[in-house]
């Protein structure tokens, strides 16, 4: 059962002062998160507007998903015959047909025949030329009736299909009355509509963490923002880590390009053009970018080169590399970092996320550094008791941030051993805190010590019923 969300009074857009935001996220959506913010003139509008989401997402995950009793799967079981099929269905198989000729071949919907040749061991070149034969041919046909089914080949509607979802919920969202504006984040992209700017940060392809330090920052709005990369889903064989994303015309993983963030007017637009530009490399992106003039895009290539459109927003995140410390200590440094990693509990089917609260504290148990706090409604901030107990402010906010799709309910933080006024602290023993709070459910601490002396050293900690897993990585280089 779905539990409608308070709305907030405390966060407005200064074009709209009468409106309020409704924050909501949810774990287990088209396989991977949902962060969800509806601008309202009243609660009801935006509980209305937040039912439409979620009843848009089922709609067209029920008519695209790959899997089950979906309209796609049930008519990948049919050959040879035309089959009546759904307006949603026949546009994006349509869009399929347009970006393949579009990108030379670099977007095909058999492109996951070949991501099955990678699983386990580096194909024989004999199997990579059988599979560019395979899944370069036409696997359909559409016609006024419906669609007729080719081939055998495995066929999935990955890539900017989520960016089509995202467009038809976010509209569909828009049409309650009282609602001003949206902003949907699905596992790391972004659609904003009406009248509302949401600030998005570009995560850093090298840098996994949740709360790292974004390459760039884009103010957005009535735009989406894709990105595509293979930094957080790579396949590792024999030592050796592989891009997820292949190219369909050598059954080759992606190798040039790391990550790409395309920001257009319209999702599918920004979602081909981010998948595209990860398979077809730096070069060729930037000249098939030029048949776009509107979209901005941000490339960064394996080297870790950045490539910026013209129009690609002024904005930098560098920040001083000074900082005053005491000499007489021994203190952080810019090589040493600390993973906290943390699974929370899965659910069947669509879960809120509960209420997660990460920093560290000294030995002296005084708070040194807020690493997150993740929560949708400010009177509940008290259900994490011993984050609430320090007094921390809340102020990150990790649903505007876009990355690569990683899979739900998994998080990676990253303390890079400052405090909160950004300096490095002295090397020596500190608490790690881990808190988890479920609206109208359970409630669970983890803290860990760890001495930080320079020396690399892991530390797993006992998991429980809100977070099944987390463990400590401290890298001193």
């Amino acid at each position: 059962m779905i539990n409608s969300i308070a709305l907030s009074l405390l966060s407005l857009s200064p074009s709209a002062s009468s409106n309020g935001l409704l924050s909501a996220h949810f774990d287990n959506v088209l396989g991977t998160s949902l962060d969800l913010k509806i601008i309202a003139n009243s609660e009801v509008s935006a509980c209305l507007a937040e039912a439409k989401v979620l009843a848009e997402i089922n709609r067209l995950n029920e008519i695209l998903s790959a899997h089950g009793s979906s309209e796609f799967s049930n008519w990948l079981s049919t050959r040879g015959e035309s089959v009546e099929i759904s307006s949603e269905l026949r546009e994006v198989l349509q869009h399929f047909d347009e970006w393949n000729a579009k990108t030379d071949g670099a977007l095909n919907a058999a492109s996951e025949h070949i991501s099955q040749l990678w699983r386990s061991e580096v194909p024989s070149v004999e199997a990579r030329a059988n599979a560019v034969a395979e899944v370069n041919q036409p696997h359909w046909s559409v016609d006024e009736s419906g669609a007729t089914r080719l081939t055998d080949t495995e066929l999935k509607l990955h890539s900017f299909t989520k960016s089509y979802v995202m467009e038809k919920v976010a509209s569909e969202a828009m049409k309650e009355e009282g609602v001003a504006g949206v902003v949907l984040n699905i596992g790391g992209d972004f659609v904003v509509k009406g009248d509302w700017t949401e600030k998005i940060g570009v995560s850093n392809p090298r840098n996994s963490g949740e709360n790292a330090e974004p390459l760039a920052y884009l103010q957005v709005n009535n735009k989406a923002v894709a990105t595509s990369g293979d930094y957080r889903r790579g396949t590792e064989i024999d030592g050796v880590s592989y891009s997820h994303i292949m190219d369909p015309r050598t059954a080759e993983p992606a190798s040039e390009v790391i990550s790409a963030t395309v920001a257009h007017e319209d999702a599918v637009t920004a979602g081909a053009l981010a998948t595209a530009f990860n398979v077809l490399g730096v070069a060729a992106s930037i000249d098939l970018a030029a048949q776009y003039p509107e979209a901005s895009y941000l490339i960064v290539d394996k080297e870790g080169a950045e490539y910026r459109s013209e129009n690609w927003p002024a904005t930098s995140t560098e920040k001083s590399a000074i900082s005053l410390v005491n000499v007489k200590e021994k203190t952080w440094t810019a090589g040493q970092s600390l993973d906290i990693k943390f699974e929370l509990a899965r659910f069947e089917g669509r879960a809120r996320r509960p209420f997660v609260a990460v920093w560290i504290e000294d030995e002296k148990h005084k708070p040194v550094r807020r690493i997150a706090v993740w929560y949708n409604k400010p009177r509940w901030l008290p259900d994490l008791r011993s984050w609430f107990a320090a007094k921390r402010e809340a102020e990150f906010d990790v649903a505007s941030v876009t990355g690569a799709t990683r899979p739900s309910g998994e998080y990676t933080l990253v303390w890079d051993g400052k405090n909160d006024a950004g300096e490095y602290v002295p090397l020596g023993k500190y608490t790690v805190f881990i808190e988890a709070a479920r609206e109208h459910g359970t409630y669970q601490l983890i803290k860990q010590e760890m001495k930080f002396d320079g020396k690399s050293k892991n530390q797993v900690l006992p998991g429980g019923e809100e977070m099944t897993a987390a463990s400590l990585s401290y890298k001193a280089k």
